[in-house]
């Protein structure tokens, strides 16, 4: 099964090239190198979820048994303080939700975090990327307990057009900070 999958991916590659041309030819010129390996992880990604899109460009990880919601954010804001990292807001949507409905609803919190500077840099770069700001990470609370969700940060980092330094240096300690919020927020890591 995952021969064919390699085949079919490597055939849509070559087809969407050869379809297009020049063009592709000269974006694949601009791209940081390792795109193409960050590509062919989120295609798999991508079928994997059957085509749910946002499997293919998130990063997940299940909170360890015992740890707590409140462990979980806590370790979330040391991390952005230690990393030097701006918490931004918090949306807590189950509890809005709670209090328009009456009824108990499953956890589901989004954080949100911010590198000013380096955002500022970003959208200058791309305006586009202003769509990605600031940085979340949701905890999703779900039958086998609780999860944490957040963008892919490869892709932002090793899939797009070259990053000129020190933006790409800023740019990858930010995602290096989200992966520490992940990784130790999901043990419950302080």
């Amino acid at each position: 099964m995952r021969k064919s999958f390699t085949w079919m991916k490597w055939a849509v590659l070559t087809s969407s090239i050869w379809l297009t041309g020049c063009g592709t030819i000269s974006t694949l010129g601009k791209l940081e190198s390792g795109a193409g390996a960050e590509a062919s992880r989120m295609w798999d990604r991508w079928v994997e979820g059957e085509g749910d899109i946002a499997v293919a460009t998130t990063w997940e990880r299940k909170v360890k048994k015992g740890v707590t919601a409140q462990e979980v954010e806590q370790v979330l804001k040391q991390v952005a303080t230690e990393r030097n990292m701006r918490d931004v807001g918090t949306l807590p949507l189950s509890k809005e939700l709670e209090a328009r409905s009456g009824k108990k609803e499953k956890l589901l919190t989004v954080y949100s975090f911010c590198s000013p500077t380096t955002a500022r840099k970003m959208v200058d770069f791309s305006p586009h990327m202003a769509a990605y700001l600031p940085c979340r990470i949701s905890m999703v609370e779900k039958e086998d307990g609780l999860w944490l969700y957040t963008l892919n940060m490869d892709m932002m980092v090793k899939m797009g057009r070259k990053l000129p330094s020190p933006l790409k240096e800023e740019a990858k300690a930010v995602r290096d900070t989200i992966w520490e919020m992940m990784e130790r927020g999901h043990k419950g890591e302080f």
